[in-house]
């Protein structure tokens, strides 16, 4: 069963988080994790980009979404939401809203910031919201995860998170890494018991 992992990153770090996704979603016999992204959106008239990136992740489709078993949404935050690519990519998707083809699968969000109190909870429960109303069923962090009462960086029950200061080439800590891991273990798991 394939879970999609669907992330946009500007600079790295929220792709980061998405591997560590992925890497727990793997672990889980049964499941393979899908990564995808979304190009980037411009307020201005630009030659337009091509339909596949460069490097890193093909660019989502709504197929991705209608065929995946789960989902990890991820976006870095910006001033206490997701990103606009994010959110126009998902306004994308209301004939998969009308078809109900999202409903009762299981999601889970993450998401970086630059600043330790940058918004990371609210970005999280931002991305839930268009998931909620597309029918699916959320997947937390548990406090039974003992790095999320030990983490001075990022993680919460909503969802993995991490603190990626502007220009410090500071990468996932540990206690980030293995509940981004958790998070997607639990979201494979999740979906493959409501796949049953």
């Amino acid at each position: 069963m394939d879970i999609l992992v669907l992330y946009y990153s500007r600079n790295g770090a929220t792709r980061a988080l998405a591997d560590c996704i992925a890497q727990g979603i793997d672990a889980v016999p049964g499941t393979a994790a899908r990564l995808r992204t979304v190009p980037p959106v411009s307020a201005t008239v630009e030659v337009a980009a091509p339909p596949v990136p460069p490097s890193g992740a093909p660019y989502a489709e709504l197929a991705d979404l209608e065929q995946c078993g789960g989902l990890a949404l991820g976006s870095p935050t910006r001033f206490g939401n997701m990103a606009a690519p994010m959110k126009h990519f998902l306004d994308s998707t209301s004939t998969l809203w009308l078809s109900g083809a999202l409903a009762g699968k299981p999601a889970a969000v993450f998401t970086s910031t630059s600043s330790l109190h940058g918004g990371q909870e609210a970005t999280l429960l931002s991305m839930m919201l268009p998931l909620l109303h597309q029918g699916m069923l959320l997947v937390g962090l548990p406090y039974t995860e003992p790095d999320l009462t030990t983490t001075r960086s990022g993680g919460t029950p909503y969802g993995a998170s991490h603190f990626a200061p502007h220009n410090a080439g500071h990468g996932v800590t540990d206690e980030e890494r293995r509940l981004a891991v958790a998070l997607g273990r639990r979201l494979a798991q999740a979906a493959l018991k409501l796949g049953a």
